[in-house]
């Protein structure tokens, strides 16, 4: 497939830059349009208000990646280990409400995470997340021999649900708000390594089954991030437009893939810098899409507004919730 050859979707324009600071990860919007979005290298979060300004969060963040809200408006955080020390390799959360910062898994039977990358909150307020270790080659901060993806239950349990050989090194992760399908980026940076998106069912318990192939990127840069909108449609955040070693080609250029859960690529948001890396919903419609890519946060309009956990807090917010469409 020419991937380059792929147009945006009907009547989206194009994607401007929101705001600039460094290596961008992690965007997560509230109820009232703030987007909190992660600066990895400088190690903080950010929060970008309504209007285009934006000022620090928290600082040191803990090298957190990927966030996420919940259906009572706390923020997630995966608290990585990556772009230099300091990494808190644990699960915490926010609430911006009370401003209560908690400790929700720090270790899996007594042994450190490797790096969370990715959150995803379904619609029993069940937490999935990926445990990936992107530290190069040597590994050698890795505790346990296993990257997996993990499930945080309400009532604190947390479950390894996914390991290899199912799974070679998961990084994006999405849920629909019916608590039934799960999606992971499968994404491995060695020569040969995995560039696919699976889907699995969900029981009644939140454990998956049924792995399902819905797209493979290779050779080229696979997917990072990953989100939902009301159909059911995954945005993923991949390709790249300058390889960055043999283990990857220019075949996928950077941008925002629409695929459907059955593996019908759907159109293509082109993003003009690398390294694009995840995206999420939000808006007065749920129709801005804010997308994190080098140092940008960029963001743009879509005709389908986005599975999202959280409900309304104001009169303005109106939102699919994962009981009708549009």
């Amino acid at each position: 497939m020419n991937y380059s050859e792929i147009g945006l979707p009907e009547d989206t324009p194009p994607v401007n830059v929101a705001t600039s600071v460094a290596f961008t990860e992690g965007p997560a919007v509230d109820a009232d349009g703030n987007v909190f979005f992660s600066d990895i290298i400088n190690n903080r979060i950010l929060v970008m208000r309504p209007g285009g300004t934006h000022k620090v969060f928290r600082s040191p963040s803990l090298r957190t990646n990927g966030q996420t809200f919940d259906q009572q408006g706390r923020l997630y955080h995966c608290e990585g280990a990556e772009f230099g020390t300091g990494g808190g390799r644990r699960v915490t959360r926010t609430d911006l409400k009370t401003g209560n910062y908690e400790v929700l898994t720090q270790n899996y039977q007594g042994t450190l995470y490797n790096s969370p990358n990715d959150i995803c909150i379904d619609g029993k307020g069940r937490a999935y997340f990926t445990d990936p270790c992107y530290w190069g080659p040597s590994r050698e901060k890795m505790e346990m021999d296993i990257e997996g993806v993990y499930r945080i239950d309400p009532d604190g349990a947390v479950t390894r649900i996914l390991e290899q050989p199912t799974i070679e090194r998961p990084n994006g992760i999405a849920v629909t708000q019916d608590s039934a399908k799960l999606y992971i980026v499968d994404s491995c940076s060695v020569p040969g390594g995995n560039r696919k998106i699976w889907q699995f069912d969900l029981d009644a318990d939140g454990n998956p089954s049924n792995q399902t192939l819905v797209w493979d990127f290779a050779p080229g840069r696979g997917a990072d991030g990953m989100r939902l909108d009301a159909n059911g449609t995954l945005y993923l955040a991949a390709g790249i437009n300058t390889p960055r070693g043999p283990h990857e080609t220019d075949g996928v250029p950077a941008g925002v893939y629409l695929i459907t859960p059955n593996g019908v690529m759907k159109s293509r948001i082109p993003i003009p810098e690398d390294v694009i890396t995840n995206l999420a919903f939000g808006g007065h419609d749920g129709k801005n899409l804010y997308i994190t890519a080098g140092k940008n946060l960029y963001q743009t309009r879509v005709n389908v507004p986005g599975q999202i956990a959280y409900p309304k807090w104001s009169s303005e917010w109106e939102v699919w919730r994962g009981e009708s469409g549009e």
